[in-house]
């Protein structure tokens, strides 16, 4: 019987499409496939009796079509402050066999370089949120602007129906740039950030 698990926290979402992102809405990748992932931090969190508390972890992937056709290829990053079981733990969920947003999507990046172990530069500032998990990942945020008068603007998501998260704050990169098994480079692009609350059925 698999351990009850239940983790609170924040997530940072980036990829290769237009600001908002179209596969929010079930509708297409803009550019026509999805090159993109996300960073987890958790506040507060345990699988079984192991807690997770104050650790990161990451997915980025490159799909060659809509993720849910599959085929991905995936970078996954663990905090390097885990110890062996937490780490064990964060592999497990990850895996996809236990539930939460992994267990929809993990057979979408069936090809997977790691799970490294690597540190984590992360401040959540809204949209103003930057990343660096060693030299795997690097994430700037800032706000959408206007394309007339550049003044920000500060647009929002709510999804109940929602995988990664059910409400976000919606930003543009000023950086977002993958290198460690994939490589890419997408600033300018989407970038979310949001609450997140998952836990065993």
């Amino acid at each position: 019987m698999a351990e009850r698990w239940r983790l609170t926290g924040q997530v940072l979402v980036a990829c290769n499409c237009n600001w908002g992102c179209p596969c929010n809405f079930n509708a297409p990748p803009s550019t026509g496939k999805c090159e993109g992932g996300w960073t987890w931090h958790v506040e507060e969190g345990a699988y079984g009796d192991v807690r997770l508390d104050g650790l990161n972890f990451s997915v980025y992937a490159n799909w060659p079509g809509a993720i849910h056709e599959g085929n991905g290829e995936a970078v996954i990053l663990i905090d390097e402050r885990a110890d062996a079981r937490q780490r064990a733990a964060i592999e497990v969920l990850i895996g996809g066999k236990v539930g939460g947003p992994w267990g929809v999507l993990g057979w979408t990046w069936p090809k997977v370089h790691g799970p490294y172990a690597v540190s984590y530069d992360l401040t959540f500032d809204g949209v103003r949120t930057h990343l660096r998990c060693g030299e795997s990942v690097e994430v700037e945020g800032g706000p959408i602007r206007n394309p007339v008068s550049g003044a920000e603007v500060h647009p929002g998501v709510v999804l109940p129906e929602g995988i990664i998260v059910k409400r976000a704050d919606l930003g543009a990169t000023t950086r977002f740039r993958v290198s460690h098994g994939i490589e890419y480079d997408h600033s300018g692009q989407y970038m979310a950030v949001g609450p997140f609350e998952y836990a065993s059925a």
